[in-house]
């Protein structure tokens, strides 16, 4: 992709933006940055290009596109809405505008082995790089787990691979985007504030698969009756697998072991028991990165020995210290009613669980019913405090109590917490209230806890 002396408009700085504008300028192309925030809040961001040269405008979006001169590209980070009057003025004077992970495909050179889902991406994706580089092939490990898709699309080469954790947000924006290898784990209500409806929210999901045809892989939840439904027509060679059912081709439990079963030979690959990470839905990540490894050519036993090893990642259900007799475990990444469920399943009880954050229009009935007498203590703050709160009480949860933040709800909860109790952070809700992301909120909670050990 020849993109020098290219008029390139970046929108949004934030994560992806620096290494955009980075890319863009080693590519020779002409950038142009622009970001509705102001230079003053954007200061951390600018400091990364200082050695880059680039026009900007800030503090707001251009009323008219003249002032950007005659544009050859767009490209958009993923936290800009595409339905913003701003966006639409580019769309309808038939400008191309793409996404940060569309650019990095375009400029990749590695097979790429893409995951997708509600939840479980950034521990599926952990995982499945850790069996890459276990089966000593090079692997960058990239996308929405933090390090920018586009930071590493130059240095590939096709003897590398790429494994890369893709969200709505991204995959919105995407043309070509086409996965040697295509993983969608579940799909469960989220991100309804942006998506509007549940079908546009796994239609976006859903382009994960679009450009994929007979030579790839599409990887799917049988157990998940809407991706399973949602993948009757795709393209792709589809392999299932399932935490509840022996398939007839797949990957699945058998005996207390996972199997696999393709092309009519059948494997055993480890015991249930022995795979490191907690809990059923970490049995069902397991499943999924087995499967993608395996049609990748990874070896059986690589596999094996990989999740007998992999302890799962920072801020998903993370012990985070002891402190007489109470376990404090930090879920910050549970930024979802789905995800705390799967945390609470998880997580030994009596728990006194920290929730709230972000309202992004979720509903927390199926959160609350979910406790089953594990929760003996609810403590809620954030934008959505009330809510949570007034759900628990009209579904017959008592032990509840709204806090100021989350210092408060750790506070609180540790006076009345008892030997062997777990202290929970499982917030059920996006951090940006608050917090920046969900990982200054979990690093937040382990400083607190931190302060407390200390004290």
């Amino acid at each position: 992709m020849n993109l020098k002396n290219k008029r390139v408009l970046v929108i949004g700085l934030a994560v992806t933006g620096v290494p955009l504008v980075r890319t863009l300028v080693k590519l020779g192309a002409h950038v142009i940055v622009n970001d509705i925030r102001s230079e003053e809040v954007l200061t951390d961001s600018l400091k990364g290009l200082t050695d880059f040269k680039y026009d900007a405008i800030l503090g707001k979006h251009p009323v008219d596109l003249n002032e950007l001169g005659q544009l050859d590209l767009v490209v958009v980070s993923p936290g800009i809405p595409l339905d913003i009057p701003f966006i639409r003025k580019i769309q309808e004077a038939n400008l191309e505008i793409i996404g940060e992970i569309e650019l990095a495909y375009r400029l990749n050179r590695a097979p790429i082995v893409a995951i997708t889902g509600t939840n479980g991406k950034t521990t599926t994706t952990a995982l499945t790089g850790e069996i890459f580089k276990n089966a000593s092939r090079n692997t960058f490990v990239v996308g929405n787990i933090g390090i920018a898709a586009i930071s590493k699309a130059l240095e590939t080469t096709d003897k590398d691979t790429m494994v890369m954790e893709v969200s709505s947000f991204q995959l919105e924006s995407t043309v070509d985007f086409k996965p040697k290898v295509a993983a969608i784990l579940n799909l469960t209500p989220d991100h309804l504030n942006r998506h509007k409806t549940m079908d546009n929210y796994r239609d976006v999901k859903f382009n994960i698969f679009k450009n994929q045809d007979t030579n790839d892989y599409a990887v799917i939840n049988y157990d998940d009756i809407s991706c399973r439904e949602a993948s009757k027509n795709l393209q792709a060679k589809k392999v299932y697998f399932s935490r509840k059912e022996k398939l007839n081709e797949g990957v699945f439990v058998e005996d207390q072991h996972v199997v696999v079963l393709l092309a009519g030979k059948k494997q055993q690959v480890i015991h249930i028991d022995a795979i490191k990470i907690p809990g059923k839905h970490n049995l069902e990540n397991a499943l999924a990165a087995t499967a993608m490894a395996f049609v990748m050519g990874v070896d059986i036993k690589v596999i094996k020995t990989s999740l007998e090893s992999f302890k799962g990642v920072e801020h998903r259900i993370e012990h985070v210290e002891k402190i007489d007799g109470i376990d404090f475990i930090n879920d910050s990444k549970a930024t979802n009613t789905d995800a705390a469920i799967k945390a609470v399943e998880a997580v030994r009880p009596p728990i006194l669980l920290l929730a709230g954050g972000m309202d992004k229009e979720s509903e927390f009935q199926d959160f609350i019913q979910a406790f089953d007498n594990k929760v003996k203590e609810l403590f809620v703050y954030g934008e959505t405090a009330e809510k949570i709160y007034h759900t628990a009480k009209k579904l017959g949860f008592e032990k509840v109590m709204i806090v100021e933040d989350l210092q408060d709800a750790v506070n609180n909860a540790y006076n009345i917490a008892e030997e062997g109790d777990s202290i929970l952070l499982s917030p059920a809700c996006a951090s940006w209230d608050m917090y920046k992301n969900f990982e200054e909120r979990g690093n937040h909670f382990k400083e607190i806890v931190r302060n407390l050990r200390r004290s």
